[in-house]
C-alpha cells in the first residue's frame, strides 16, 4: 500500500484528519522516538499551563495534540 492512498473523509471529520496528516508528516520526518519525547513534552507543557484558567484555552489542545503525537509514534 502506499502512503499516497486518497480517501473520502467525510466534511465533518475533515479538522480531525488534517490533524492526523499533519502528525504523521511530523512522525515521517523526525522518526518515531523523536515524535513520541515531543508528544511527552507538549502533553507536560500542555497540563502545565492549563493549570491556570487562561492558559486552559491553549494548554488542553496542546496536551490532546501532544497525547496524538505520542499514540501516532506508537502506533
Amino acid at each position: 500500500m502506499s502512503a499516497m492512498h486518497k480517501h473520502h473523509v467525510p466534511w465533518f471529520l475533515w479538522p480531525f484528519a488534517m490533524l492526523w496528516h499533519v502528525l504523521a508528516t511530523i512522525v515521517g520526518l523526525t522518526g518515531r522516538l523523536v515524535a513520541m519525547i515531543l508528544g511527552l513534552v507538549f502533553m507536560g507543557v500542555g497540563v502545565i499551563v492549563s493549570l491556570t484558567l487562561i492558559g486552559a484555552i491553549v494548554g488542553i489542545p496542546m496536551a490532546v495534540i501532544g497525547l496524538l503525537l505520542f499514540l501516532k509514534g506508537i502506533f
